[in-house]
């Protein structure tokens, strides 16, 4: 069970390719929030379970563990993560936990089954460390050595634009996944490089968008319902609104879903301290994060925003 977006698609490609050789291996794509329905729909008392880049939910985390450490009593249970932990977690058990915020969950499952890989299988930890801006540490800079750096820039880009355009069309991102994990170029999968392409284009109508559309109140910056990434969205958002905190969201339904951007402010310290005063449920990284919020808590969401945020200055 991964992240579908391109660090959690390269660090389930990484696993794929490891654990193909010891048999048949299912995909399925989940999210922090999720995981626990996930957990229980798609596996059984003796599986092995393999999870990477999903980080432990606040408010579930404990339901997980439970859930994890029950599954690990009949099978093998590994748990790879680089997000910070619930500040209320405390180990585990019949669990192998890989866990380190250094990096990207794709450098982290690199390392975990590089002896058992080919070496030119660096490149595709590379592109999971790139396209969650985690390129700049020292793994990156010596297997980035190994290869024409602006090439594994391209495939990276290529990777991760036309995952972005993908969304929550996960069958494609299992051809995708199934792609890297036999080491297939991104730029070679046909329909990935025609999205990347497309994708491109549509992020600069989203730049604009947001350029026209945003809002400050106090020190977020807002973009509402943004046609593309709220990802992006949200950094566009900090950039054009001039907020310390830039915050995109979608609606689905009665649910705001959104990415928050900061560079001066602990976003995921921020979204767990306030999920344990309203009923919402956020993190992920100090300067990315996401949060799922009731439309209805939406203006409380942001005034508790504006009113803890100096307590995570960074």
């Amino acid at each position: 069970m991964v992240h579908g977006d391109s660090d959690g698609v390269c660090s389930g490609a990484l696993l794929k390719a490891y654990l193909e050789k010891k048999g048949e291996v299912s995909v399925y794509f989940t999210h922090p929030v999720g995981l626990v329905k996930d957990l229980s729909e798609f596996t059984s008392q003796g599986d092995h379970i393999y999870i990477a880049d999903i980080a432990l939910d606040e408010k579930t985390f404990r339901q997980v563990v439970e859930l994890l450490e029950k599954r690990g009593e009949a099978g093998k249970v590994v748990y790879i993560d680089h997000h910070p932990l619930p500040e209320e977690f405390r180990g585990v058990n019949n669990i192998e936990f890989v866990h380190d915020t250094c990096c990207s969950a794709s450098e982290l499952t690199y390392r975990y089954v590089e002896k058992y890989l080919d070496p030119d299988y660096s490149r595709v930890g590379l592109y999971g460390a790139i396209g969650d801006y985690i390129d700049e540490t020292p793994w990156v800079r010596e297997h980035l050595a190994r290869w024409d750096k602006r090439f594994v820039y391209y495939e990276a880009g290529v990777l991760i634009q036309g995952l972005e355009g993908t969304g929550r069309q996960y069958d494609f991102k299992r051809q995708v996944l199934q792609a890297l994990s036999q080491n297939q170029l991104p730029s070679s999968i046909s329909e990935l490089y025609e999205r990347a392409v497309k994708q491109s284009r549509l992020d600069e109508e989203l730049r604009l968008k947001v350029k026209m559309s945003v809002y400050t109140r106090g020190v977020v910056s807002i973009v509402e319902n943004p046609p593309g990434s709220v990802g992006r969205a949200a950094n566009y958002a900090k950039i054009y609104g001039g907020g310390l905190i830039g915050l995109a969201y979608e609606t689905r339904g009665h649910v705001l879903v959104m990415s928050l951007r900061s560079d001066g402010v602990d976003l995921n310290r921020l979204l767990r301290a306030i999920s344990k005063t309203i009923d919402i449920q956020g993190g992920g990284h100090p300067f990315a994060a996401g949060a799922r919020v009731p439309a209805s808590l939406f203006d409380a969401f942001v005034e508790k925003i504006n009113s803890l945020y100096r307590d995570f200055a960074r």
